[in-house]
């Protein structure tokens, strides 16, 4: 399949498509995936490590990205493609991660704010 019409060299290697590596074009060429196809791996530029990935297609992601070509903020961050830490506040959220697009923070009853760090109109005493 990803063999190039004329044969092979002296030392019996064939000639492959770009796609296509190996002595017998038996396997994909690093930036490719799923033999015997051999797609590309099209990792995301800014998200992914570079641009090859494994057998499946998974691109390596930098920690603040995630997705199968590391299109998208990992969890614990948003805003892609920036991919901003999250920054909820431990007292006032319900936990450390957010909302993977706007960065709002799931807080606590009579919480509130982008990081749940202040206390709702009519409550006070934050953060206790």
């Amino acid at each position: 399949v990803g063999t190039l019409p004329g044969g092979c060299d002296s030392a019996g290697r064939c000639f492959c498509r770009p796609e296509f590596a190996g002595p017998r074009c038996e396997q994909c060429s690093p930036g490719h995936h799923s033999y015997p196809h051999c797609y590309a791996c099209s990792c995301d530029s800014r998200g992914a490590v570079d641009n090859n990935c494994s057998p499946a297609g998974q691109c390596r992601c930098h920690v603040n990205f995630a997705g199968h070509t590391c299109n998208q903020c990992a969890l614990g961050f948003y805003g892609y493609p920036s991919c901003t830490p999250c920054q909820c506040s431990r007292e006032g959220s319900l936990h450390s991660t957010c909302d993977q697009e706007t960065g709002q923070c799931s807080c606590r009853p009579k919480v509130t704010g982008l990081r749940c760090d202040s206390c709702v109109l009519g409550a006070y005493g934050f953060p206790h």
